[in-house]
């Protein structure tokens, strides 16, 4: 037989197959206008058309800084059909942390929805001098209009010049030492996602998707699913938690991704009582701890709608806690982070690559196609992350007699405080750079709004005390606003382990009463 016949489909032939195949129906809708299945196929010939007449090639990178809207969605479409490679830059993201992923991913091309990042567009244009072309969604004084372009470009048919090995995405994450790492996916690894999603989670028979998340990270992994389903997206631009409720009573909202934070605004405000939830079949929820009393609160106050995910940049999705799971008869359940999906093979291995005793607590370790390929430039940490064969998640946690995971601890020192991944080293090394500051620990600390807050303990130099407010500013300047620290405590000390390291289990013992932490 063949090899042929083994190598599947490209990530961007599946969402234009889905295009032409539902033709007039609604595709796109709210922010950025709305957008029949075949007027997307049309615009995605129409940017590939633009793209190639400036050079774009099969294999080069493209980098997307935008908000929740179609063009810039068919934007990355267009560009993943020539067999160029995506890499999504972090909305909230500082200059330094977008320009580093730039430098470090070799991004050729860069795409900015101007109309929302007109000035970091212009600060990435001028201070990454490997870029070869900008294009901005309307008129800028530093890039091509791919909108005027795209409109300029008259009728032409749509390409897929990819191959099933080409890379597709590379998706930037953290590691122990801060320092972020591309999670490199080839086509299968990406449709391996979007098929585990389909199989996984519980779309509704008619799928409404509210798109408020970023599409640029979980939020838009949903996609894919929707359009192969025939449904609509509805985006919205931000979270705002008055407009979120309205837009799911206007539209007939059917589901919806949201990380806990959000669905903590949406239970305090006051108009929850008064709106019109019953459209809302599904909500899924992940990416941050959620306080179980919160959820029951959720569960009797907006239904039984709620289904939990589980998963990381190297391999999504890898559980999920289905709706029939959160019964408010079984709270246990609540503690848990789901079920293994049907394509992945999981294992709670220890240090030594062996699996534990039923009910002891293991690293999850993860097979299945939906894995990064590997991390962009980096294989010894490729190699230290797939050891023994398995995806090391870095999460740690036991498994009940049915197979439900419950995660317990994080083995590397990641917070996650509102759905957002932020890396302690590198907030310490902006705060040990303040002429008054002689150590600096950062942790995570429960918190009811963020999940975890970041906090950062202080050993001032002596005869100082630095200002807390300074301390935060000068973070926010740094890495951004959801890497400044929410509080700030001065110690004498800071523990160390016997190495001279700091002991970030004896710091968290203080903040962290029990031992156990529930992650989504």
């Amino acid at each position: 037989m063949s090899d042929g016949l083994h190598t599947g489909m490209t990530s961007s032939e599946m969402v234009m197959r889905d295009f032409r195949r539902f033709g007039d129906r609604v595709a796109f809708d709210g922010y950025g206008g709305r957008y029949t299945y075949a007027q997307a196929l049309d615009l995605v010939a129409r940017y590939q058309a633009v793209f190639k007449r400036h050079g774009v090639k099969r294999r080069e990178r493209i980098s997307l800084l935008n908000a929740n809207r179609a063009e810039a969605y068919l934007a990355g479409i267009a560009a993943q059909a020539l067999g160029v490679c995506m890499t999504p830059l972090h909305t909230l993201g500082s200059y330094e942390d977008h320009r580093f992923t730039l430098e470090d991913a070799e991004i050729d091309y860069l795409f900015v929805d101007s109309e929302n990042y007109m000035d970091r567009g212009r600060e990435l244009t001028g201070g990454v001098g490997r870029l070869k072309q900008t294009f901005t969604l309307g008129l800028a004084d530093y890039g091509v209009d791919l909108r005027a372009a795209a409109e300029a470009a008259g009728a032409v048919n749509p390409v897929i010049e990819a191959q099933t090995d080409d890379p597709v995405w590379i998706s930037y994450t953290g590691g122990t030492t801060g320092k972020p790492k591309g999670g490199l996916r080839t086509h299968p690894s990406f449709v391996a996602m979007a098929t585990s999603i389909l199989a996984s989670f519980e779309f509704p028979a008619w799928t409404n998707y509210l798109a408020v998340a970023p599409i640029s990270h979980v939020g838009g992994t949903k996609l894919p699913a929707v359009l192969h389903l025939g449904g609509k997206v509805t985006f919205m631009k931000g979270f705002d938690p008055e407009e979120v409720l309205a837009t799911i009573e206007r539209e007939r909202i059917t589901m919806s991704l949201l990380v806990p934070t959000m669905i903590y605004l949406l239970l305090d405000h006051p108009r929850l009582e008064k709106t019109d939830l019953s459209s809302l079949e599904y909500l899924l929820y992940g990416a941050s701890p959620m306080s179980p009393t919160r959820l029951m609160e959720g569960l009797e106050r907006i239904g039984p709608v709620f289904g939990q995910l589980y998963g990381q940049t190297e391999g999504y999705p890898i559980s999920v806690l289905r709706k029939a799971d959160h019964d408010r008869k079984r709270p246990d359940l609540f503690a848990s982070c789901g079920f293994p999906c049907p394509n992945v093979q999981v294992r709670l291995l220890d240090e030594d690559l062996n699996e534990v005793a039923d009910g002891e607590p293991g690293e999850i370790c993860v097979r299945s196609g939906q894995v990064m390929d590997e991390y962009w430039n980096r294989p010894e940490q490729t190699a230290e992350t797939f050891a023994g064969g398995w995806l090391h998640t870095g999460d740690i946690a036991r498994a009940d007699e049915q197979g439900y995971l419950y995660i317990v601890d994080r083995k590397k020192d990641m917070i996650v405080s509102g759905g957002f991944n932020v890396f302690p080293r590198e907030i310490e090394d902006v705060l040990t750079s303040h002429p008054d500051v002689a150590m600096a620990a950062v942790i995570g600390v429960p918190d009811e709004k963020w999940g975890e807050a970041v906090k950062a303990l202080i050993v001032p130099k002596a005869g100082v005390r630095p200002d807390p407010q300074a301390l935060m500013q000068l973070v926010k300047e740094h890495k951004g606003a959801v890497q400044a620290p929410k509080s700030v405590d001065f110690v004498d000390e800071i523990p160390v382990t016997p190495i001279g390291k700091p002991d970030k289990k004896a710091i968290r013992a203080k903040y962290w009463p029990d031992s156990g932490r529930m992650v989504g």
